[in-house]
């Protein structure tokens, strides 16, 4: 009997000690999660703190380079007799670019005359632009007809249009604007207009010029500013290719000061009756300019584009438009 009693006094003895054994190896499991996952809080942490710092010297190095967009533009510059600063500093859309401190920007600056007035073009010209970009003559007749039926007052749609009884029937319904638009971005909404076309981008090889570079909404012309106009607005209106397009441009940086006659030297004698039924030729007024600005090693950029008025005389501006936006956006412009 003592013996047994014993015996059952060691075994539980040892089966306690197993139990506290267990327990405490709980205990240092709990611990190394908590500590791991603490760990990762505080990585995550301090990653987040570093894309925020990075984010804000990107905005403030855009910032820079939209400043001195802004400064070419009325600066008083040494210029010769009779040269304005925008000749000095083109607003054709060639990127330049800065450094401040660690970190860079670039900067361009862009005349929206030298783009198409969406609010203002007509049924004729959409479809001559349509027709030079290749685009499906039925899939054109859609887009044409519901750009026209989305700004004007009636709710009565074209052959190939859409108002909004069409847009309603859409799995997120909206109605049209009948109206003139507002921004670039509201193409987005007409039927027909793809994000492909929109943005633009590339298939079977081929560039597929994007509508956004086309069209502005801000535009004081009638019609568009061949000293400015940009290689895709040339193509499409004029129907020669992209790359002689852009060999015009290039052109007509190089020659610097020029007049009407001698742009139009620059182009082929059978597409001169287009350009004086398309282009003027003036100096710029509304000028938009975009920077990307961009901290040494750091992956995370910010950019900006503002869209001014040239006022007084060219010596004072006022802002129209403002967008803050992240620098992938502005990489897609770049393109």
């Amino acid at each position: 009997m003592i013996g047994y009693l014993s015996r059952c006094l060691v075994d539980k003895g040892a089966n306690e000690r197993g139990v506290v054994l267990i327990v405490v190896l709980w205990f240092f499991i709990l611990l190394f999660v908590v500590a791991l996952d603490f760990s990762a809080s505080v990585r995550e942490d301090a990653m987040a703190a570093q894309r925020f710092g990075e984010d804000v010297e990107g905005y403030y190095l855009a910032l820079a380079g939209f400043t001195q967009g802004l400064y070419s533009l009325v600066q008083p510059a040494q210029l010769a007799p009779g040269v304005s600063p925008q000749a000095a500093t083109p607003a054709d859309g060639t990127w330049s670019e800065g450094q401040l401190g660690k970190g860079s920007y670039r900067m361009r600056l862009v005349d929206e005359g030298g783009k198409i007035n969406l609010n203002r073009v007509d049924e004729d010209l959409l479809h001559h632009m349509f027709r030079n970009l290749g685009i499906e003559e039925q899939r054109a007749a859609i887009i044409v007809d519901s750009i026209l039926d989305w700004r004007d007052a009636d709710d009565l749609h074209r052959v190939n249009g859409a108002e909004s009884e069409y847009y309603q029937s859409q799995p997120y319904p909206y109605t049209a604007k009948n109206g003139s638009f507002d921004t670039i971005e509201d193409l987005l909404w007409v039927r027909g207009v793809t994000a492909e076309l929109f943005y633009g981008g590339e298939q079977d090889g081929v560039r597929i010029v994007a509508l956004k570079d086309l069209f502005t909404v801000d535009s004081q012309l009638a019609r568009v500013n061949l000293r400015t106009a940009t290689a895709p607005v040339i193509h499409a209106l004029l129907g020669i290719s992209l790359k002689e397009a852009q060999r015009f441009a290039e052109e007509r940086r190089k020659i610097g000061q020029s007049t009407f006659a001698d742009l139009i030297r620059l182009v082929s004698p059978s597409a001169s009756d287009l350009v004086q039924r398309y282009f003027v030729f003036t100096p710029p007024s509304v000028i938009s300019i975009e920077a990307a600005g961009y901290q040494e090693g750091s992956k995370v950029g910010r950019s900006l584009k503002g869209t001014v008025r040239l006022v007084g005389g060219n010596r004072n501006v006022e802002i129209l438009r403002w967008l803050d936006e992240d620098a992938a956006a502005l990489e897609r412009n770049q393109e």
